[in-house]
């Protein structure tokens, strides 16, 4: 395999500069993207690590780096299982557009841990959110919704409640129907107040992974709540890191 060059020139004493810190483990807000190295080197599973290796999300402590340093393939598993520490394997490949690269902690030749998953799709570097965000923000986002529709029901039971009582009644047959009707209005809107209490509280998610760093939320409340007299402020679901960061949406590093 012919060697792409390495990012990082010797300094004047020889000495080579130090490196950078590793990546964080929570980077699915971001892309990469390197359109002049993707113009002069074919993107298949002989250069997609050394693409990959220009990324952020590039840990150059890794084992696979002290294989490229010594001039074998980074990607070698007879030499990777005989380390310890941190590496990346390729564990799916539909070339040329889609490769999986997977990040795990190996500790013996037979056991390794999985840490993050990275894919490269058409040419652009992405993080795979983790499985319990996921799970955690698809479960948030429905609760809110089940919610805040129960509390619009609410409200619209309630309004009707109110102008039944407010109406005249003219014919007694329609009075006594209007009665039983409020009678059954409150019954459900007690039921779905009920139900609604209930809902506040949404389960736990799935525990991190070790050595995993849960992202910081960033939702803000709905613009115009302070606004408006007498409304309950909603929290807003939380953000999908499928549906809501999908890779058009993501910052993009050249």
């Amino acid at each position: 395999m012919a060697a792409t060059p390495m990012p990082g020139n010797p300094n004047f004493d020889g000495n080579l500069p130090p490196l950078p810190p590793p990546p964080g483990t929570d980077m699915t807000g971001i892309c990469f993207r390197d359109q002049l190295w993707l113009n002069t080197y074919p993107l298949d599973r002989n250069f997609v690590f050394d693409y990959f290796a220009l990324s952020p999300f590039y840990d150059r402590t890794c084992n696979n780096e002290q294989l490229r340093m010594n001039s074998i393939h980074p990607l070698d598993i007879s030499h990777l299982s005989k380390m310890t520490g941190i590496e990346y394997v390729l564990n799916e490949v539909i070339e040329p557009n889609l490769f999986v690269i997977r990040k795990q902690k190996r500790d013996s030749p037979e056991k390794v841990t999985p840490m993050l998953t990275y894919y490269v799709l058409d040419g652009s570097i992405y993080q795979a959110p983790q499985l319990c965000n996921v799970f955690s923000a698809r479960i948030g986002r429905a609760l809110y919704y089940i919610s805040k529709a129960f509390s619009t029901a609410a409200s619209k039971l309630e309004k009707i409640g109110h102008d039944g009582e407010s109406d005249d009644a003219t014919d007694d047959a329609v009075a006594s129907k209007e009665t039983i009707d409020i009678r059954e209005l409150k019954r459900i809107d007690h039921i779905i107040n009920s139900l609604q209490r209930k809902l506040q509280t949404a389960p736990l998610p799935p525990p991190f992974p070790e050595g995993y760093a849960p992202p910081q939320p960033t939702t803000e409340p709905e613009q115009g709540s302070e606004t408006q007299p007498g409304t309950e402020q909603q929290q807003l679901p939380p953000v999908d890191p499928i549906i809501d960061q999908g890779p058009a949406k993501r910052m993009k590093f050249d």
